[in-house]
């Protein structure tokens, strides 16, 4: 029996020594870049720096500004900032969509047209076809 628990502690020991060789010793010797090949070659063809290799390439650079760059596509297309990138589109309120909508109709549903709000001077209350089949109670905006 102790001959069996002797023989696992020697293979544990051996794996962890194992693991503990093939680590990544960074990049504090000459000639050896910061992570592995593997982490490098990922970094070469993404564009990204998984590494530490290629700080050029990190998030929020000039070259490489926040979010993927499929973020960035959905957030010029949309309006949005889901990316991070696009500062100046996160103070608008609603989304696109409803947004599309309160100009269409003359509604303010997504809160970015208030002067579309009813019972303001250019919207009165009900719909343009309540007010005319005289069905909108004037009283509502009261």
């Amino acid at each position: 029996m102790f001959h069996r628990s002797t023989l696992r502690g020697v293979a544990a020991a051996v794996a962890v020594l194992g693991l503990a060789a093939c680590a990544d010793h960074g990049g504090s010797r000459p000639g050896n870049p910061s992570g592995t090949a593997a982490e490098r070659a990922i970094d070469r063809a993404a564009g990204t720096n998984t590494s530490g290799a290629y700080p050029a390439q990190s998030d929020g650079t000039r070259a490489n500004p926040p979010g993927t760059a499929a973020e960035r596509l959905y957030d010029r297309t949309t309006n949005s900032n889901t990316s991070g990138a696009y500062p100046a589109q996160t103070n608008r309120p609603g989304t696109a969509a409803e947004r599309a909508l309160d100009r269409a109709a003359g509604t303010d549903t997504s809160g970015a047209y208030p002067r579309q709000r009813d019972c303001t001077a250019s919207n009165p209350p009900g719909t343009a076809v309540s007010r005319a089949l005289g069905t909108t109670n004037p009283n509502d905006c009261r």
